[in-house]
């Protein structure tokens, strides 16, 4: 579809953002001024899923749409909180997943204008297939927006900063509705040689203590609660300072990266696999055989938020050849594994290279891989997205990140009714014995050089 004018009017970098809570107080003032009605996120997501419901009932059950030459009968999967936008005094801007019957999943961006309650849609284009951009935005000095080829944009367009990176990051939870006592597990970021970690921040409904998983290394956050706390928050504030992280040296041994996990096993199917795609490479160097398992992952899997994703399970993976990051790495290790090349997880978030502040599109994992004395960086599915950037991802981890934990199966003392974690990046949380599911939300700053940190806090 073409269109003779974009007219994005991303005022700042926070109109990208869900979380835009503050307006500059002249802009308050004119649309008090304008008996203009204020909106905030909440009225854009009803805005665009009144529209899409609108569409699917006019549809016979599905929201149809031509793309490329194909019919399309997609499904919402979800919209995109962290991007809902204001633009400007009746205009909104939203970013929605749709699933098609054939289980493709389409990024879609949608314009509306209107007040709360009466939006229209205005515009329509389809920005991701299985996670894979046709275009990606680029900011003028203006500071409105427009569209790029991908073929045509920058490395930082397609979400890679290079050298160093410097941030806040925030982590919100809000705590479900309780009616028995509960207890909660949320990862502490830790320095180590590539980033650098401080608490700014700390607002917790209950007292809490700082556990040690020690087979990873691990710091976890943990708190006993009560139905009195249903519906509080848990805000922490990290000032957080990342390299881009390249090949490199550890004393200890690798070994123990050549077990498996309960959902990354090393077996014969996985071993006769790994054989079947380094095939001529086995004389090779571990790092040729990698890439072979790095390039088929590449190749065959798609990138798909459906299913049982998200649970970092090989076999899942294996059969399926989809998922989201986790399915992605979760293969890879287990085929390393398999092969006798150790392998290890690890998770957190990715940072936005393309705005400075704003909401986060959930958490993020990678792989590493031992080979020559070094651990490799891989990032799978940001390769399989951009294969542009396929080259840089095998053998590096871009310098706007935050990593959580590291490891599968983790364990600790107090633990999970439900034992080992299988990875730590949203709170694990039980109620009783049951596990109930916190509405967390990632958000991020990124601050000027002149910008003064706030007083540290010290955790106990």
């Amino acid at each position: 579809m073409k269109y003779t004018r974009i007219i994005l009017v991303f005022v700042l970098a926070t109109a990208m953002a869900c979380n835009s809570s503050t307006k500059k107080k002249e802009e308050e003032k004119t649309i008090a001024d304008n008996n203009i009605p204020k909106v905030v996120t909440a009225d854009i997501e009803f805005g665009i899923k009144a529209n899409i419901k609108k569409k699917v009932a006019e549809g016979d059950g599905y929201f149809n749409m031509t793309a490329e030459g194909k019919e399309l009968r997609l499904q919402l999967v979800r919209v995109h909180t962290e991007y809902l936008s204001n633009l400007g005094p009746q205009r909104h801007f939203a970013c929605v997943d749709l699933a098609d019957i054939n289980g493709d999943v389409y990024d879609v961006d949608f314009f509306l204008e209107g007040d709360p309650g009466s939006m229209t849609v205005t515009e329509t284009t389809l920005h991701k297939i299985n996670g894979k951009p046709f275009y990606a935005w680029k900011q003028r000095k203006d500071k409105t927006w427009y569209r790029m080829p991908v073929q045509d944009a920058t490395s930082d367009l397609l979400g890679v900063i290079e050298g160093e990176d410097k941030f806040e990051f925030q982590y919100e939870v809000t705590l479900p509705k309780m009616e028995a006592p509960a207890k909660i597990w949320i990862p502490v970021p830790q320095s180590d040689r590539f980033q650098t970690v401080e608490l700014l921040k700390i607002e917790a409904p209950a007292e809490y203590q700082i556990l040690e998983e020690k087979n990873n290394g691990n710091s976890i956050f943990y708190m006993e609660l009560s139905p009195e706390h249903s519906g509080k928050k848990l805000e922490l504030v990290y000032d957080v300072k990342r390299q881009e992280k390249k090949p490199y040296e550890e004393d200890s041994s690798p070994a123990k990266y050549l077990n498996p996990s309960i959902l990354m096993p090393v077996s014969d199917r996985f071993r006769l696999l790994a054989d079947s795609i380094i095939r001529l490479k086995n004389s090779e160097s571990a790092i040729m055989q990698a890439r072979a398992l790095y390039d088929y992952i590449i190749d065959n899997m798609k990138y798909i938020k459906a299913g049982k994703y998200g649970t970092g399970d090989a076999v899942y993976a294996c059969d399926a050849l989809t998922g989201n990051c986790t399915e992605f790495h979760s293969l890879f290790i287990s085929l390393a594994r398999s092969a006798g090349i150790p392998s290890r997880f690890a998770v957190g978030a990715s940072i936005p290279s393309d705005r400075d502040e704003g909401g986060i599109d959930g958490y993020h994992c990678w792989a590493e891989f031992y080979a020559e004395g070094k651990w490799w960086p891989v990032d799978i599915s940001e390769a399989n997205k951009y294969t542009a950037l396929a080259t840089y991802y095998f053998g590096r981890h871009p310098a706007n990140r935050i990593e959580f934990s590291r490891g599968r199966d983790l364990v600790i003392e107090p633990g999970p009714h439900t034992g080992p974690i299988n990875f730590l990046a949203y709170p694990v949380m039980e109620i009783g014995k049951t596990p109930a599911f916190p509405e967390t939300f990632f958000s991020f700053h990124r601050k000027p050089e002149q910008e003064v940190s706030e007083k540290l806090v010290t955790l106990p």
